[in-house]
Parts: structure tokens; C-alpha cells; sequence
């Protein structure tokens, strides 16, 4: 019988083995499962140890970080982080955009920061479960180059490329630095994260990423370790680059079809895992959802070259009775036959009726995001709205959607969107894994208001009122309310209203509920004081 660190290695060199490895990507689900927030997990060397210890009792992992926190690096480096209870911190700002000089900047230490915190954690996971393969996440050079200086690299990457291949340089040092101290803390796999990759096609990778990752899986592999290249959201245009840096597996999640993972890594002689579904499943479905799709997973995988994980960083609240369900899936035959032979139940019975959406007054931007507080790319891409719907201020709402919450899964699915994070402008989709330039972004904005002026859109806020006794009846009604507001997306709101004498002064009997009045609100004067004969044609006319 393999260990599962004997298993994982012969699956990163493409060999066959008695079946597929299983990592879940645990990071602060680990403090969901000690009842503690991220914040008091992630800062704790005891309770990463007792974290992880926790999943490995209860998951059965081959592999397992030792911390998902792509934000560790960073915080030495000088970046403020914004700490949450379920989730990583997500970074406030960046150094370099506020002036710093880059030379100023210094690679880190094994005693800076939570660097010593991990490293200490993963020096004692390794000594007291020598059967487990221990990954050391690092931060991937674009991404933290990114966290030093924010989105002003993108367009630095057209006006000052050499500026950005110094940083990247740098950033590449860091890397290196960190893999080594993980390496000599005793975790077999490195595994490179570099979630803002997704935002770049395949000749900036090239010019800008291929380089500086190359070097750092050179590394590691002169250093005798296993690497991993880690990257989510929609990057399937770069798994081909991904896989010229030479790493020894390629991690990807749902946003990229596996099977196309597979057919690209495979013949390269690299190996590959994902992409179990987060959020639709892992997060928010019932176990056999979490079978189902663990099997679909394994059959296009394979026996040979394929890990089975999660498409990224666990999110905290993930039931573990679903990940339990996956792990009955991967060690036992039977299971998968019994999986195998039930029938997915299959249900667009709540999905909402869009055809309407975005005929409302104001223009509606939505950002479907995994969590912005958890995902980089869904952080920076909620930073570029927020930075200038102020220029359309009155004009424009925004909203994100965090689809680890069912009713944001919905939204999703509803206005069709297959990727996160995605922008929709008035329901269309606009800017997919692809965070946009400030001025494509006001741009796109600009031509739906000049669309709606166009289409002489007069829609006015409004409230709906349900009458009756608060029963069954009534509750009904609110919710089909509620559901006509959302697909519509109007700026209205429903009240209940269950008083006899306010429902009697609405001119509507007993006998006549539930009913329901929608009072309409009209703006008729401002900054003066109308006579009463123009106040009495206001109410005439109304």
C-alpha cells in the first residue's frame, strides 16, 4: 500500500498508480473546523498545526498545505491587509504605487512575519505525519507583483515594460527565496499559486511570467523538491505557456474543462489536478452532489498523472460531510459504483427570468465574483468598478455577487455567466476573467446610459404593498414580488401591510386579500416652493 506521499510522487512523474491522489486545498476551512475565525487561524502556529491535523483525521488527504494565504508574502513586503473571519486577508494597498522604491524592498527571511509562523507549522506537520505530502504554497511572482503595485501594471506593462521586468524579477526572487525555506522545512511539493495570470493572454505570459516562473521551478527541482503550477479563473489560453515553464503539475479549477488540461499536460510528460466545483457543489451542494462530481472528475482524469483537488483555497463554511463524501469516492471501489449508477437530479426550477433585466432608471453594473475578500482577481476587478462609478454618480449602481451564496449561484446561472469573476452591465455580460483598463470600463458603462437615453427608458422608483393577514397566502405573494423586482432589476421595495384599518384605507375589503397597491414615487419640485394651484394639478393629473 502507497503512502501518500509515495502515491503523489508517482503521479507528478506521470506514472501509474492505485488511484488518483486526493489534496484538499484546506486553508482557513482549517479554522471553520476548530471553530475559530480566519483571522485567529491564520496568525496562530498551534492552530494551523491542529487545523490541518483536523482535515487529515477527517479527509484522509494524500496531500494537504500546510496554509492557503496568498497575502503572507505580501504583508512582509509592507502591504496592509484587510483581516475577515472567513476568509484569507485580502491586501489594503500596495507599496510600490505609493511610492516606494523597489530598491528599497528586500527578500524575506525565514523569521519575518507569518513567514515564521507557516514555516514552524510545516517543520512540525512533516515530523508527525511522515505519510503525508505537505504542500508549501508560495505566492507566484505576477500575482505579488500585482499586490506591490496594484492594477497600474497593466498599463505599465505597455509604458514601462523594463520597470515591470525588474519587479517581476524581484518578485521571482521571493519566490525562489520561500520555496527553499518550505523545502528545507521538510514539505516535498512547492506549490506555486498565481491566481492574476488569468487576467493576461498568451504573449504577455510570455514576455512577462514565463521567464521569472521558469527559474523558480528550476529551482526547486535543483533543490530535489516536486513543483506545482497553480492558477485559477478563466486561463485556458495560457496552459500551454503554463506548461513550457516546465513545472511538474498544473493545478487548474472549474473555469478551465479538464479534460482539455489533460489532453495539453499529459503528452508534455506534466501532471495535472483539479477542478472539483467550489462553490455549486463543495460549498453548497449535498454530498452526492460533492460524489458526483468527484467521479466525473476521476474519470476524465484518469489513472495516470492526475490529482484530485479543489478548484481552489476551500471556502471556510464548506460542509466537511461533503468532503467526507469525496473522499468515500476516492478510496473505495464500491462507492464509485453506487455513485456511478444514481441519476443527477437536475432543476432550473429557481432560476430567475432575465429577459427584463436592466430596464430600470439607473444603470445596473453586476460583478459575479467568488469573494472578492478571498480571490484576488475578484478583488481587483471589484477595485475597478468601485474606482469609477463615482463619475457616474446617481447614475449607476453597483453590486457584487459572491457565488459561495446560493442566491448569488442563482444570479449566475440566470444571466448565463461561466466564469468568475465576470462584469455585467444592465445583464449583459461585458468583461469575463478580464479585468478591464479604466477607460474600456467607463467606456462600456457610458454606452448603456447612452442606450437607455435612446430608448427613453422613464421607469420610476416605486413600492409595492401586500395586504392581507401575513399567511401563507401573503408570504407567497411577497416572494413573487421580490422575484419580479429581481429579474427586473427596479429600484422598488415590498412591504406587508396586515393592520385592518390601513388595508380598509386602501379601499379593499376582506373578502378582497391578499391584494396588491404599488405607489409610485414622482419627483415634482426641488429647491422652491410651488404654488397650490400647481400642487393641485399634480394631484389631478396623479
Amino acid at each position: 500500500m502507497l503512502t501518500g506521499k509515495e502515491r503523489l510522487r508517482k503521479a507528478f512523474r506521470c506514472e501509474e498508480v492505485d488511484h488518483a491522489p486526493w489534496v484538499p486545498f484546506v486553508g482557513c476551512h482549517g479554522g471553520a473546523l476548530l471553530g475559530l475565525t480566519a483571522t485567529e487561524y491564520l496568525q496562530s502556529e498551534r492552530r494551523l498545526i491542529e487545523g490541518v491535523e483536523a482535515a487529515i483525521a477527517r479527509y484522509r488527504p494524500d496531500g494537504i498545505p500546510v496554509a492557503f494565504d496568498l497575502q503572507i508574502e505580501a504583508e512582509v513586503l509592507g502591504c496592509e491587509l484587510n483581516w475577515a473571519d472567513q476568509t484569507p486577508p485580502s491586501v489594503r494597498d500596495h507599496p510600490l504605487a505609493l511610492g516606494h522604491p523597489l530598491e528599497a524592498l528586500r527578500v524575506p527571511t525565514p523569521e519575518c512575519g507569518r513567514i515564521r509562523t507557516v514555516l514552524a507549522a510545516a517543520n512540525e506537520l512533516c515530523r508527525r505525519h511522515p505519510e503525508v505530502a505537505f504542500y508549501g504554497l508560495v505566492t507566484g511572482p505576477f500575482t505579488l507583483a500585482l499586490h506591490l503595485l496594484g492594477t497600474d501594471i497593466f498599463m505599465k506593462m505597455f509604458d514601462a515594460p523594463d520597470y515591470v521586468g525588474r519587479v517581476m524579477g524581484f518578485c521571482r526572487d521571493v519566490c525562489s527565496a520561500l520555496s527553499g525555506y518550505y523545502l528545507d522545512a521538510g514539505c516535498p511539493i512547492v506549490g506555486m499559486v498565481d491566481p492574476m495570470t488569468s487576467q493576461i493572454g498568451p504573449d504577455q505570459f510570455r514576455e512577462f511570467v514565463s521567464p521569472f516562473a521558469t527559474s523558480v521551478f528550476e529551482h526547486i527541482r535543483q533543490r530535489g523538491g516536486l513543483s506545482s503550477f497553480f492558477v485559477c479563473g478563466h486561463a485556458q489560453q495560457n496552459v500551454e505557456a503554463m506548461c513550457d515553464c516546465r513545472p511538474d503539475n498544473i493545478s487548474v479549477d472549474e473555469n478551465i474543462p479538464l479534460q482539455y488540461v489533460r489532453d495539453v499536460c499529459l503528452p508534455r510528460g506534466i501532471s495535472f489536478g483539479g477542478n472539483l466545483q467550489l462553490t455549486s457543489v463543495l460549498l453548497l451542494g449535498k454530498p452526492i452532489d460533492a460524489q458526483r462530481n468527484a467521479l466525473a472528475c476521476l474519470e476524465i482524469g484518469g489513472e495516470r498523472g492526475f490529482v484530485l483537488a479543489p478548484g481552489c483555497d476551500l471556502p471556510y463554511a464548506t460542509p466537511p460531510q461533503n468532503l467526507e463524501a469525496v473522499t468515500q469516492v476516492v478510496l473505495d471501489p464500491y462507492q464509485r459504483q453506487v455513485v456511478k449508477a444514481s441519476v443527477a437530479e437536475q432543476s432550473d426550477d429557481d432560476r430567475l427570468d432575465m429577459r427584463e433585466y436592466g430596464q430600470a432608471d439607473k444603470v445596473i453594473v453586476d460583478i459575479i465574483t467568488l469573494d472578492s475578500e478571498a480571490c484576488a482577481p475578484c478583488q481587483y476587478m471589484v477595485d475597478a468598478v468601485k474606482q469609477v462609478t463615482p463619475e457616474f454618480e446617481g447614475i449607476v449602481i453597483w453590486r457584487e455577487h459572491k457565488i459561495k451564496y446560493r442566491e448569488s449561484l442563482v444570479f449566475m446561472t440566470s444571466l448565463m455567466v461561466r466564469n468568475v469573476p465576470t462584469i455585467c452591465i444592465d445583464g449583459e455580460i461585458r468583461f469575463v476573467s478580464r479585468i478591464p483598463p479604466r477607460d474600456q470600463l467607463i467606456a462600456a458603462i457610458q454606452d448603456r446610459i447612452n442606450e437607455k437615453f435612446r430608448m427613453k427608458i422613464a421607469r420610476r422608483k416605486a413600492s409595492l404593498y401586500v395586504l392581507g393577514d401575513g399567511g401563507a397566502e401573503c408570504q407567497e405573494l411577497v416572494q413573487r414580488c421580490e422575484r419580479a423586482i429581481a429579474e427586473l432589476g427596479a429600484d422598488a421595495h415590498v412591504s406587508t401591510v396586515t393592520d385592518p384599518a390601513v388595508i380598509a384605507s386602501y379601499g379593499v375589503a376582506p373578502i378582497q386579500t391578499p391584494a396588491v397597491v404599488m405607489a409610485r414615487y414622482v419627483l415634482k419640485s426641488t429647491r422652491r416652493i410651488p404654488d397650490v394651484a400647481i400642487i393641485k394639478e399634480w394631484l389631478k393629473g396623479d
